[in-house]
């Protein structure tokens, strides 16, 4: 196989993966109805699968800078896939949100499939490279929420999971036969030495800690958007179903577009430029769908120019982490990827308990407020390290 197609692959991968910590977010009103729980409490399933990946980005990806890849790789899609069945059958509420949790402890094969394409990658077109495999990733988001509408509405949500859980046993034998042998860097460390590592990398690597937080915190706002639009889209003047309140994330592909663009533009000058933009993006965006979220057709412009800011910002803080530490990327990405779900899983839980309290407007305070504090470690960034050509 190419290294083209073998681009393209990781891209179909990464996507497939990512998409089972999306499916839930059309789906919830129908869980709500099913285990007859509120709006605040089944908010609870996003919040819960999200910090259960950035427990699993910490406890799993230093793996890939001390096993061999490709066998980490199968072992997490087979694992996924288990846990994908369980949520499907569980009867209960309070053990269907620990197993939702431990969805997102299992799901993290994009983030190391990603340190993977960097390596493989040449210095040159890495952040195109990256980009690619994003692409990938954001379609499989945007794949998520319509796909899991859909077959939510017609067939019920747990249908949703058992058919990604054989996906996923499918990835598991295409990668045993497609995918090459990827060795660790690092052969001497141990597991516990290596999560001991993470201490002095961030210590190191001050750049490291403010592109986590920005991410962090972009995202935040992100998932605090998409959490509480299935709750808005049932309310006046819409009263949306499951499958088309999954459509809204076909929206999303102007921010998958933007990938490769965001990795070009992060090749040639410094990628904070980008996240400057993009911040400026997520912030406008809460601003124009605040007042106007009773309009569809402003909704609609919302959603593009939020998901075109998040997902931006995301591959440009990428580029610009990965370029930090060219020998321990795994763990450096472990680093920005646990912080920046934590971020999501706050904005997700914040968003709930504010829709509880004010509705849409309380969401979008907390969306903005999320903005903000991206904004200000972003400024710290410029200030202690200003920009000057290619400076990262």
């Amino acid at each position: 196989m190419t290294f083209s197609w073998l681009v393209i692959f990781m891209a179909i991968a990464t996507g497939a993966s990512v998409a089972n910590l999306y499916y839930n977010q059309p789906l919830l009103t129908l869980m709500a109805h099913s285990f007859h729980v509120g709006s605040a409490a089944v908010g609870a399933v996003t919040m819960l699968t999200q910090i259960g990946y950035a427990a699993g980005l910490l406890l799993f990806v230093p793996l890939a800078d001390l096993w061999e890849r490709k066998r980490l790789i199968i072992g997490l899609f087979l694992l996924t896939a288990m846990a994908l069945e369980l949520v499907a059958v569980i009867p209960a509420f309070i053990p269907f949100l620990a197993m939702n949790f431990a969805l997102g402890l299992a799901t993290v094969v994009p983030q190391v499939i990603v340190p993977v394409a960097a390596d493989l990658a040449p210095d040159s077109s890495r952040g195109r490279v990256v980009g690619v495999v994003m692409s990938g990733l954001l379609i499989g988001i945007l794949g998520a929420r319509t796909v899991s509408g859909f077959v939510g509405d017609w067939l019920g949500w747990p249908r949703v999971y058992e058919l990604a859980g054989l996906l996923m046993l499918i990835f598991a034998g295409a990668t045993a036969r497609i995918f090459p042998r990827s060795e660790p860097h690092h052969h001497g460390l141990r597991y516990a030495g290596l999560l001991r590592s993470l201490g002095p990398l961030i210590r190191q690597e001050p750049e490291l800690v403010r592109a986590s937080l920005t991410g962090a915190a972009l995202f935040g706002a992100f998932s605090a958007f998409w959490t509480t639009l299935t709750f808005r889209l049932g309310l006046a003047p819409y009263h949306y179903s499951a499958s088309i309140i999954g459509l809204f994330g076909l929206l999303g592909i102007a921010g998958a577009s933007a990938a490769p663009v965001a990795g070009r533009l992060a090749d040639k000058r410094d990628p904070r430029i980008t996240v400057t933009a993009s911040i400026g993006l997520v912030a406008l965006a809460y601003l124009w769908m605040g007042p106007l979220s009773g309009h569809l057709w402003a909704l609609i412009v919302g959603i593009i120019v939020l998901d075109l800011g998040v997902q931006s910002g995301q591959i440009s803080n990428q580029s610009r982490i990965y370029a930090l530490r060219p020998n321990a990327r795994a763990r450096v990405n472990t680093v920005y990827m646990v912080t920046y779900f934590l971020g999501g899983s706050l904005g997700s839980g914040v968003a709930s308990w504010a829709w509880g309290i004010a509705g849409w407007t309380g969401v979008t305070v907390a969306g903005l407020g999320m903005t903000v504090a991206a904004a200000i470690v972003h400024i710290v960034s410029l200030v202690r390290q200003p920009i000057i050509g290619r400076s990262l």
